[in-house]
């Protein structure tokens, strides 16, 4: 099991080097993942949504895999113990936001162990203007091969997608040139009636 993990960690440095990511890269995939890691977990506490929880863990693993590749870019990019310890502040803000998306997945831990069904989240989901959903692009869904400038959703029913996962990949802040493909999962914000449109659209 060490063995697998130790080859796991060295296909992610390898790549990390052949990809010729840079540092500010992947500390803005981390910034991105563990912000919307948090969201998706009081989501998925206030809805008592299993399918969002197992998102979030979803990304705890590409948390992870960040951390392995943004610890070997500076270690790659130290080329004296002066410049080590300038990058030490890089890779403290680095494990701040591990320690955060750490933080989210504990949040989802009473959904995952099924006792986070309790009256207190109802009231809070009531109060709430605004939430989150994990919806599922279908094969008959106008929304698929359209991109969303030609949607223009949140205009037309106040649906904000914060993020696509197709397949492994996660597309963080899609803009209007993202198109929509069948199978796609969006992460969606809005009000009741947004998401509910949203899910009829994505469905029909």
């Amino acid at each position: 099991m060490e063995e697998e993990k130790e080859h796991e960690v060295d296909e992610i440095v390898e790549r990390a080097v052949s990809h010729g990511r840079s540092v500010k890269d992947v500390l803005i995939e981390m910034k991105n993942t563990s912000e919307l890691m948090v969201d998706l977990a009081y989501s998925s506490l206030l809805t008592n949504s299993r399918e969002i929880a197992e998102e979030v863990q979803r990304l705890e693993k590409v948390m992870d895999d960040l951390q392995y590749e943004i610890e070997a870019l500076l270690l790659l990019s130290a080329r004296n113990v002066e410049e080590a310890a300038d990058l030490a502040g890089i890779l403290h803000v680095a494990l701040a936001a591990e320690n955060i998306a750490d933080s989210a997945e504990d949040i989802i831990d009473v959904v995952i162990r099924g006792i986070g069904d309790h009256p207190i989240y109802q009231t809070m989901i009531s109060e709430s203007e605004e939430q989150i959903a994990r919806i599922v692009v279908g094969p008959n869904s106008e929304l698929v091969n359209k991109s969303l400038g030609e949607l223009r959703l949140s205009k037309r029913i106040g649906a904000y997608i914060r993020a696509i996962r197709r397949g492994n990949r996660w597309i963080y802040h899609p803009d209007k040139k993202t198109v929509i493909k069948e199978g796609d999962i969006l992460i969606v914000k809005g009000d009741k009636p947004a998401i509910e449109s949203l899910r009829a659209m994505c469905s029909s």
